[in-house]
């Protein structure tokens, strides 16, 4: 007996597509702040954004972000985000 193992895909905030979690860049919300997570473990609301800078524009400009998380989102947290996807790309 063969056990299928279970898809992990996400929507990314940013684009809209559908891509496998470990493709993607987690920003989680708990009780204190707003920060990434690269365990994609860390407890609290996650929303899934592409590592790539078009993605992160795309989604400031349609607040997707803040739909997510239901909550202003400052420019620190939105500057601290672009660092962390250039770190990526590097």
């Amino acid at each position: 007996m063969t056990t299928n193992k279970k898809n992990h895909d996400r929507k990314c905030i940013g684009c809209g597509l559908m891509k496998n979690k470990d493709e993607l860049l987690r920003i989680v919300k708990n009780q204190s702040d707003i920060s990434i997570d690269r365990t994609g473990k860390t407890n609290g609301r996650g929303a899934y954004i592409c590592k790539s800078p078009e993605c992160l524009e795309r989604a400031v400009k349609s607040k997707g972000l803040e739909r997510s998380f239901k909550c202003r989102i400052t420019e620190d947290i939105y500057k601290q985000i672009k660092e962390e996807l250039e770190s990526f790309e590097a």
